[in-house]
């Protein structure tokens, strides 16, 4: 009987966490600040299949400096 709780649980909880899926990290947007550094904005996107939505998770900021063409040569 409990062999057959303890089955029936864990078929319950893999139910459950297979609903969800998350892919990333992608780039969702590059912008400039305005004083020669770029703003690259990174974040994940999840898909729950039980309620049919995808949303995105974890973004992160990154700034790169970007030398003009004179200060380069």
């Amino acid at each position: 009987m409990m062999k057959k709780i303890a089955c029936l649980v864990a078929i319950v909880g893999i139910t459950l966490l297979s609903g969800c899926t998350t892919a990333g990290p992608f780039v969702t947007n590059i912008s400039s600040d305005g004083r020669g550094n770029l703003i690259i904005e990174k974040s994940q996107v999840k898909m729950n299949a039980f309620m049919g939505t995808v949303s995105n998770e974890g973004g992160t900021t990154t700034t790169i400096r970007i030398l003009p063409e004179e200060k380069a040569k």
